[in-house]
Order: C-alpha cells, then sequence, then structure tokens
C-alpha cells in the first residue's frame, strides 16, 4: 500500500529541500526507501535546477545556443553534485520527517537482503569453491 501523497504545491516544497507536514511521514519514507528512490532524487534536483535554468534562458542576454550549452552544462555539474550527495540529502529528508539517523539506508538494506544474499552465495560458489 502507498502511503497518502502530498499535493503538487507541497511536493514542490519538498522537491526544493521543504519539510513536510507530519501526515506525510510515511510517504517520505516511502519516497526514500522504496525501488525507484535514485530516479526520485534526480527529479528533485531537476526541479531545483529548473529554478536556475528558466532565468537563464529568459533573462541573460545572448544568442540562444550559448545560453542553451550554459544551461546544458550547469546542469551536468548539478546532476554530478546530486549523485555524489544522492544518500546524504536521501537521508537529511528522512531525518526532517522524524525518523532516526541512517534509517532509510536500513529499510533499504533489509529490503534487499535476500537479493544481496543470494548474490554472496553466488560469489562463493564461483571463486572460493574449497570454503
Amino acid at each position: 500500500m502507498t502511503p497518502r501523497r502530498p499535493g503538487v504545491a507541497r511536493w514542490l516544497w519538498y522537491a526544493l529541500g521543504g519539510g513536510l507536514p507530519p501526515r506525510y511521514r510515511t510517504w517520505v519514507l516511502h519516497d526514500a526507501t522504496c525501488r525507484t528512490w535514485q530516479l526520485r532524487h534526480f527529479a528533485r534536483a531537476f526541479v531545483q535546477m529548473s529554478l536556475v535554468a528558466v532565468p537563464v534562458l529568459l533573462i541573460v542576454p545572448g544568442p540562444l545556443w550559448i545560453r542553451l550549452v550554459g544551461i546544458l552544462l550547469g546542469w551536468l555539474v548539478a546532476l554530478q553534485y546530486a549523485l555524489f550527495n544522492m544518500q546524504e540529502s536521501v537521508e537529511h529528508r528522512v531525518r526532517k520527517a522524524g525518523y532516526p539517523p541512517g534509517y532509510a539506508q536500513a529499510v533499504r538494506d533489509d529490503s534487499t537482503s535476500d537479493e544481496r544474499a543470494a548474490a554472496a552465495a553466488r560469489y562463493a560458489a564461483r571463486y572460493r569453491p574449497g570454503a
């Protein structure tokens, strides 16, 4: 069962780093621990990057291609930053929702424990046959 989602305005606030009311606490945990949590993180990063890209595109003078290349390069840097800080950013959102530090990672680890155990068994069978 998927928890109650916030509306568009609240989700935009959440994507920009704002906190949600306590009734969305379980949704925040779901957002940080579901199968697509990485894609959700990049969607929030895209919203944040759009706040800079739209004014640059509309206000900064110069040829359109220069503005578009500048936005593209800025997005590449921002996506790299979002990738490098993904774990910490998601954990911070979960902490703001009232969960203890490290809880989102623990939930993700618990949900994939069977897969990781099977992978470890395959590895041991293939590369450590005598062990």
